[in-house]
């Protein structure tokens, strides 16, 4: 597992304008997509119906939210904020699926800080995420996420 970037809560700011890191690449099975699925509610035949998907092209894709929902565990692969008491998703001001996951494939984590700025007696960062897809030019998913942490 790729070994995070440590920053303490107190030197946030200083990652502003840089490129933080990369996580590891993980594989899209479908196991994966059938559970996200089950859990969603979301059985469109282009992720879990793998006869008609071949047939019709080429072979099943994730969901774009099951990419999205990679974010948090994929994160904490690229950056560890040290002295915090707690933080939480604040949301995302843009979120573009831009190419698609094939199922069976790899994907990673390059996340950027756009910013840091106080917010509610913590500091938000502004991160942009991108979703590669292992030997595919255009990435799959590119968001800007907001994240509030606590010192």
């Amino acid at each position: 597992m790729a070994d995070p970037k440590k920053v303490h809560y107190n030197d946030l700011e200083s990652l502003a304008g840089q490129e933080v890191g990369v996580s590891d690449w993980v594989l899209i099975d479908q196991d994966r997509v059938n559970k996200f699925a089950d859990a969603t509610g979301d059985h469109q035949w282009i992720h879990v119906d793998v006869e008609r998907a071949t047939k019709e092209m080429g072979g099943p894709i994730a969901h774009g939210f099951l990419t999205l929902s990679l974010l948090p565990m994929l994160g904490a692969q690229v950056l560890r904020i040290e002295g915090t008491t707690r933080g939480i998703n604040y949301g995302s001001d843009k979120v573009r699926f831009t190419n698609m996951v094939p199922v069976g494939s790899k994907v990673r984590l390059r996340q950027k800080c756009l910013a840091v700025e106080e917010k509610a007696g913590g500091k938000q960062t502004r991160m942009e995420a991108t979703i590669e897809v292992e030997g595919q030019e255009r990435p799959a998913l590119v968001a800007e996420t907001l994240t509030v942490v606590y010192g």
